[in-house]
């Protein structure tokens, strides 16, 4: 394969700035007033974001997953407890969470710790879910190595001939929530001529402290 050049994919931002003085003192206030910008523009694709882990190689990973709550305490997704993700969070209990709003101009990384949210909150979150996704959480060994799509969708079938005369679907034992509780919380609008603003919050001895970085 011949390398390809991609100098002429870029864009010139310009659509808001970012200072010390305008961000509010709470970075998760900050944040919700982004959110909320994100949601009017990218609708239901604003609480998708990229989840790092690091790998048992010391090599870390990234994936697409959902953010389905925060609040004062921090950011919580769900997920399969025997996926690989959560077995390298069982080894190395530290992650980040990166979201980027393309029609804002905005990117927010998320650094913390992680831990498993109270089961009573992972069953009232899966209650909630539609029926497929339910059945699918069920059905997916998430991560492992399958022989083909039959195998899924007859796992699929499987499940749902269990739960035939079951109203509600119980929780799988092996599904639930993570918190990420952060540490340090970066905000970045994209600017002119890439001297964007990058304006981070530290957590320091229970204080959060900003700070201005260079672009």
């Amino acid at each position: 394969m011949a390398k390809e050049f991609l100098p002429g994919m870029r864009k010139d931002y310009g659509k808001d700035s970012l200072t010390k003085q305008s961000v509010h003192p709470d970075p998760m206030m900050q944040f919700e007033n982004w959110f909320k910008d994100a949601m009017k523009s990218d609708g239901d694709e604003a609480n998708v974001l990229t989840l790092s882990t690091l790998g048992e190689d010391q090599i870390p990973e990234g994936r697409i997953v959902l953010l389905k709550f925060y609040a004062e305490d921090g950011f919580t997704f769900y997920t399969n407890y025997t996926s690989n993700k959560a077995k390298q969070l069982e080894k190395h209990p530290f992650a980040s969470m990166t979201f980027h709003w393309k029609s804002q101009e905005r990117q927010v990384r998320i650094k913390g710790s992680i831990s498993k949210v109270p089961a009573e909150i992972s069953d009232a979150y899966f209650s909630e879910r539609p029926y497929g996704s339910r059945i699918g959480a069920w059905a997916s060994p998430q991560s492992q190595e399958i022989p083909n799509r039959d195998f899924l969708e007859d796992r699929v079938e499987e499940i749902q001939n269990k739960f035939e005369n079951q109203h509600d679907i119980p929780r799988p034992e092996f599904w639930g929530g993570y918190l990420l509780t952060p540490v340090k919380i970066e905000f970045w609008q994209g600017r002119p001529s890439r001297l964007h603003d990058r304006i981070i919050y530290d957590l320091a001895d229970g204080q959060w402290v900003t700070k201005r970085l260079a672009p």
